[in-house]
């Protein structure tokens, strides 16, 4: 396993991050086709003796039940100061006023509830889910550095929104003095490439860690287009944000079945492996949830694509509606 920079921190993160919101209670929450506790396990087990030592989860995966699940089992295996735990805030923990977003009385309630739940005094990576409409930027910033200065994070990161967005928050933490996002979580692969356009950039410029939500587009990249599992049946946030666009995704893995074939591989294998190289990725969450998941996206570090290849990857891809955020 290979170890890089966090963006422009001395955190040391495997180049595969494993995420968690394959894991949890699958009677809670959204997401039935969940693993549960027993069948978790050795799944993060394989991927500690990989190698990997960052693992993402959020407050919302399955009722919170994903991350009580992958706590109590990291903490089986590892100890503690070996790994990077991240995870998220922003989404509905409860129904009623104040039961989701980024005031400061939701991230100040809902780290203590993630640290509960985890099992641990802090997290590593402290993440906003997604941007919040109906709170001051500027309240939140502020109530993300109380949460670092406290000692209940030891870094915080954004997730999917528009690039002025991201720089609007960075800016406001700079002119205040307060703590700066490290790290952007975006929807990136190669079905999905919009952020190519200026959040991959952008992040380039300031030197902020990216690592990229769905790089396997939920599984559309590792079989036939016709091909169909439990999970894409019943994943209605999978369809929403592909539904729009399958003609021009399906000529994407056709040609990604190709290039996997004549290379000998797993397409899962290519596609990981095309998102590995995009600067300036650093680790690409994977959403194992069977062995060979773990096994095809370890063989992904080693595989190196050509130029060649990496075009022709690319050239079926047409502009896409801006989605995921």
């Amino acid at each position: 396993m290979d170890y890089v920079k966090l963006g422009h921190t001395g955190l040391d993160v495997s180049r595969l991050c494993l995420g968690g919101m394959s894991f949890g209670v699958p009677e809670r929450g959204t997401h039935g086709w969940v693993l549960n506790e027993e069948m978790s396990r050795p799944i993060i087990r394989q991927a500690i003796e990989y190698g990997i030592n960052f693992f993402d989860t959020a407050n919302v995966y399955s009722d919170g039940t994903g991350e009580e699940i992958l706590g109590r089992i990291l903490k089986e295996y590892v100890r503690r100061d070996e790994i990077v735990i991240a995870t998220k805030v922003y989404g509905m923990m409860h129904h009623g006023p104040n039961g989701k977003g980024l005031s400061r009385k939701a991230i100040m309630t809902e780290i203590d509830n993630s640290l509960r739940r985890l099992g641990t005094d802090y997290v590593d990576l402290y993440q906003i889910h997604r941007w919040d409409d109906n709170t001051p930027i500027e309240e939140t910033m502020e109530a993300l550095h109380d949460v670092v200065k406290s000692g209940k994070a030891r870094y915080i990161g954004a997730s999917s929104m528009y690039a002025w967005q991201f720089l609007k928050a960075l800016h406001v933490a700079e002119r205040n003095g307060w703590t700066r996002f490290v790290s952007m979580q975006n929807h990136l692969n190669l079905l999905y490439r919009e952020e190519e356009r200026e959040m991959l950039p952008l992040c380039q410029s300031e030197k902020i860690g990216v690592i990229p939500w769905s790089p396997l587009a939920r599984g559309r990249l590792t079989r036939d287009w016709e091909e169909t599992s439990y999970r894409s049946k019943t994943d209605e946030f999978g369809k929403h944000l592909y539904a729009a666009t399958m003609e021009a995704d399906r000529k994407v893995v056709e040609r990604l079945a190709e290039i996997a074939e004549k290379r000998g591989v797993p397409r899962a294998q290519v596609a990981l492996a095309w998102v590995l190289q995009k600067t300036p990725v650093t680790a690409p969450i994977i959403g194992a949830m069977k062995m060979h998941h773990l096994d095809d996206a370890v063989k992904a570090l080693s595989l190196q694509l050509t130029a060649e290849e990496i075009s022709g990857l690319e050239e079926p891809y047409v502009p896409h509606p801006v989605l995921g955020h």
